[in-house]
């Protein structure tokens, strides 16, 4: 530790490590807790045969089963026969009231997401109980250095991508470091910055201020890198009031004095670490390729001024974005007491959609708090966003005006920071979804925690007590050690068999015996998938898909009937269900299918085609043409309705409707006049003569 600098030398107070140790006991769950929160933003898994946030997710479960064991444990060495205190607060209801809410709404809604989401919420919730203990314990530094840690990992992933053209995780676009999407990746690193600076405030040490403050600028230029505006203008709004807070707890008691020399020091080597590394070029191709500059300094820069263009409000992601929010409006003025229960929202959105849209937009609303009260209602989620809105201003509140009057405090700086990082998180929020990802899921909870240690309330639990909690958290802990297992099984396994179907695309050559092999393959790897876990949405997709180019008709049904077993409300689902069942010769199940597709697009261009394709390969090929003939009159026109219309005309020796389709043709697409005339060769040749030629102008509707 250096000597305290002469009495007459400036010097700057740092704010002092908050709260003082009172419970050593806590000290290995508080280094396990930090581990975790370190180990879950900066591991991944190479290659694609397990989604990036299971394995986050799975850790995360882990690590807080793992730190609750450890601190049951510590209560029950230290304190034999004693009672022992264990910390509450009223945050605790925030996720406590979501996780029961979701156990309900397995009884009526989807019970597999409701399942998921009440186990997430559990999760989180004891996160923050755990947190809230190993705070009280005066272990917060120990759980900054785990959060820091944790974005340098993350960023040095980043980075390899970056400058490296690191590939060894998959990335949607990069550098996403291991967390698939690059705004996934921005989101979380953006909300760690106010956590880095308070670390970097309270290190005694020039040479560990000097290496903190290089990494905080690390993290910085990688969040530059990612180019996501939504965590660029966070970021913009946030970190004025960071140093905001920092600077206003300078003096708060405690802390160790910094001289104006090391805070310059420290000051230099940030901005210089900032602008070195932030000028340097991509060596990726594909970020190269994007257009929007090749040094992180110039992508942040023009990332964040495209929100300014006009196209991006009506062609780019905003645009998108903004068609999910008004679907989850009409979602939730649908059902606004209830909501369509949690998790469903995914299940549910393709009913509000309109009849243009054919799939999801997307699985999340990319707004926390609209898919919130959608989900949970008005009056679970709804009330539960105003709590914490009212609360998080109330504590913003308090915190000023203590400062005002002199009472800042260590305890009171550790509160501020955390509302710093929630001020990033609640931004962020409004056009992404990291409440639902583990890392930044975790940080929310450990922010609330921060807030929580200021004023919670103390309850004794005696040894039996303590007891009974360990054989609880030992039975949890198994639990999520099998769960983990089965996901990582289904996921790898469909996986597996998309992949396979993928050698089979990719080589047209195959050998027929190596290609059934394979076929084969795939085949049993998605059953064991769909057997263990039947709700994964786009995974079984993608193999339905695959499947079908390849020729296996009967296992791209099975997969379709799978997803549609799940999400019952997709138009794309049940046409492709009908379609598998017309090629399979299965009118019946056809049917059914197509009765599913009308009632969610009744009067669509696709569900007419269906309608007619149906009809056609069941024998009804009149009263498809008497169809096809009102559709006409009524000025219904569209391609694959001339298409059906000509070659029943062809089929029936209907010479009305073949000329009638001919000439709509010829009118409406004359491109296609040539090809269309082609097909009429096996016409009569009077048929002809009355239609004109392929060239004649005088064919009219």
């Amino acid at each position: 530790m250096p000597a305290a600098p002469a009495s007459n030398a400036p010097e700057i107070t740092a704010i002092s490590a908050a709260p003082v140790p009172s419970h050593p006991e806590t000290r290995s769950a508080a280094w396990a807790l930090a581990i975790t929160l370190a180990l879950v933003p900066s591991l991944g898994i190479p290659g694609e045969w397990v989604l990036q946030d299971t394995l986050k997710s799975a850790l995360l479960a882990m690590g807080v089963v793992s730190t609750l064991a450890l601190l049951l444990t510590s209560a029950l060495r230290a304190r034999c026969g004693e009672a022992s205190p264990w910390y509450f607060h009223g945050l605790l209801a925030f996720p406590a009231i979501l996780c029961l809410y979701a156990l309900g709404s397995m009884v009526w809604s989807h019970s597999y997401l409701s399942g998921a989401e009440a186990a997430r919420w559990c999760v989180l919730g004891v996160l923050l109980w755990t947190c809230l203990q190993v705070l009280r314990g005066g272990h917060a530094m120990v759980l900054l250095g785990g959060l820091h840690a944790g974005a340098v990992g993350a960023a040095t992933w980043g980075a390899a991508q970056f400058w490296g053209d690191l590939s060894w995780f998959p990335q949607a676009a990069a550098p996403a470091s291991v967390f698939v999407n690059r705004n996934f990746f921005a989101e979380y690193l953006v909300c760690t910055l106010p956590f880095s600076a308070y670390a970097l405030a309270q290190l005694r040490s020039s040479g560990w201020r000097s290496l903190v403050a290089l990494s905080v600028a690390w993290n910085l230029v990688a969040l530059l890198m990612t180019g996501t505006r939504s965590a660029l203008i966070s970021a913009v709004i946030m970190l004025p009031v960071t140093l905001v807070v920092l600077w206003r707890y300078r003096q708060s008691a405690g802390g160790q004095p910094w001289s104006r020399g090391g805070l310059g020091l420290t000051v230099a080597i940030l901005l210089l670490g900032l602008g070195s590394l932030a000028t340097l070029p991509s060596s990726s191709p594909a970020i190269v390729a994007e257009g929007f500059g090749v040094t992180p300094l110039e992508r942040g820069i023009l990332r964040a001024s495209s929100v300014t263009r006009s196209e991006e409000y009506t062609e780019g992601s905003f645009s998108i974005r903004a068609l999910m929010w008004r679907a989850s409006i009409r979602m939730l003025m649908d059902q606004p007491w209830t909501g369509v229960g949690a998790g469903a929202w995914e299940v549910h959105i393709p009913r509000y959609q309109g009849v243009n849209n054919s799939v999801e937009t997307d699985f999340y609303a990319h707004n926390e708090p609209l898919q919130l009260l959608a989900e949970y209602g008005l009056p679970v989620g709804g009330g539960l966003l105003a709590f914490l809105l009212a609360y998080l201003l109330y504590s913003a509140q308090t915190r000023w005006q203590r400062l005002a009057q002199g009472a800042g405090s260590a305890s009171e700086a550790l509160c501020a920071i955390a509302l710093c990082s929630l001020l990033g998180l609640l931004l962020v929020s409004n056009a992404g979804f990291p409440w639902r990802l583990a890392s930044t899921g975790a940080l929310l909870m450990v922010a609330l925690a921060m807030l929580a240690c200021a004023n919670p309330r103390a309850y004794l639990a005696d040894t039996a007590v303590l007891r009974v909690g360990l054989l609880v958290t030992g039975l949890a802990g198994l639990v999520v050690v099998v769960v983990s297992a089965l996901a990582f099984v289904a996921e790898s396994s469909i996986v597996r068999s998309v992949q396979t179907l993928n050698l089979i695309m990719k080589t047209p050559g195959m050998p027929p015996a190596e290609q059934q092999r394979l076929q084969t393959e795939a085949w049993e790897w998605l059953q064991k998938g769909v057997g263990i876990h039947p709700h994964y949405r786009k995974l079984t997709a993608q193999a339905a898909d695959r499947f079908a180019a390849t020729g296996n008709l009967e296992a791209a049904l099975w997969a379709q009937d799978s997803i549609a077993a799940s999400r019952p409300y997709v138009p794309d689902v049940r046409a492709n269900q009908v379609l598998l069942n017309v090629a399979l010769h299965r009118p019946a199940a056809a049917a059914e299918a197509l009765a599913a597709l009308s009632a969610l697009q009744a009067d669509s261009p696709r569900t007419r085609a269906l309608d007619i394709l149906l009809m056609r390969h069941t024998g009804q090929s009149t009263a498809a043409a008497a169809k096809l003939r009102n559709y006409f009159a009524k000025g219904v026109i569209q391609y694959d309705l001339l298409q059906f219309a000509l070659a029943i005309g062809l089929e029936n020796r209907d010479m009305e409707l073949a000329a009638t389709a001919y000439r709509l043709w010829v009118h409406h697409w004359p491109q296609d006049r040539q090809a269309q005339w082609a097909r009429l060769e096996a016409a009569p040749a009077d048929w002809r003569a009355a239609m004109g030629t392929p060239d004649s102008n005088a064919t009219q509707p």
